[in-house]
């Protein structure tokens, strides 16, 4: 026991643990206002709207879009717009994609 402890404070110290990105958070994913589809109906990545949660992330000339957490749609959309992850909860990455 000692030495998976001791193992792990040397992890530790040396900085060879990975730590969680700067904008993910732990808690249960927040309500989320999905308006549709943002490329296509059946698109995976939706337009949202305004909730407590997303009313910071909100641009009069942008749209905020949620993606499924590494799913192909999102890799998709980061491909074809550039757009950076803004925030991130448990399952869905937000973007922030501006008017052409």
């Amino acid at each position: 026991m000692r030495a998976i402890c001791a193992c792990a404070l040397a992890l530790t110290v040396t900085g060879c643990v990975e730590t969680a990105p700067e904008f993910a958070i732990s808690e249960p994913d927040p309500q989320l206002n999905f308006v549709r589809g943002y490329r296509s109906v059946a698109d995976e990545c939706r337009l949202v709207g305004e909730t407590a949660f997303t009313v910071d992330f909100l641009d009069d000339a942008a749209d905020l879009v949620a993606c499924p957490t590494g799913s192909a749609a999102m890799a998709s959309l980061m491909a074809e717009t550039g757009a950076p992850v803004i925030t991130q909860t448990n399952s869905f990455s937000f973007f922030s994609i501006p008017y052409r």
